[in-house]
């Protein structure tokens, strides 16, 4: 089975989770993705899942300057995107249970 096919299931969720942090950026958030263990997920991956949470009403997108020069989008949780993030670890937790005894025995 491919990989991305399990990952395209739990990367909204995981991003909503970097994001409910603190408000980021998208290398930032990149950068957090890998530290927790995701590889390769590059730009081509990460901005159409922002671009459907802001579609969806889950995060919002500022723009601003940089520190380091040019203008960045931020992201930042809505009200909705924090309901969605809980209802979405609620979800993942059970469907991981069922799954462990299935293929774990446990």
């Amino acid at each position: 089975m491919d990989n991305s096919q399990l990952l395209k299931g739990v990367l909204e969720g995981c991003v909503l989770a970097v994001i409910a942090k603190g408000e980021s950026y998208g290398y930032e958030i990149i950068g957090e993705l890998e530290k927790a263990g995701f590889e390769d997920i590059g730009e081509g991956t990460l901005y159409p899942v922002l671009t459907r949470l802001d579609k969806s009403k889950l995060i919002q997108c500022r723009r601003a300057k940089s520190p380091l020069g040019p203008v960045r989008k931020y992201y930042s949780l809505t009200d909705e995107g924090e309901k969605a993030l809980d209802e979405i670890k609620e979800r993942y937790r059970k469907i991981s249970r069922s799954a462990e005894r299935l293929l774990y025995g446990e």
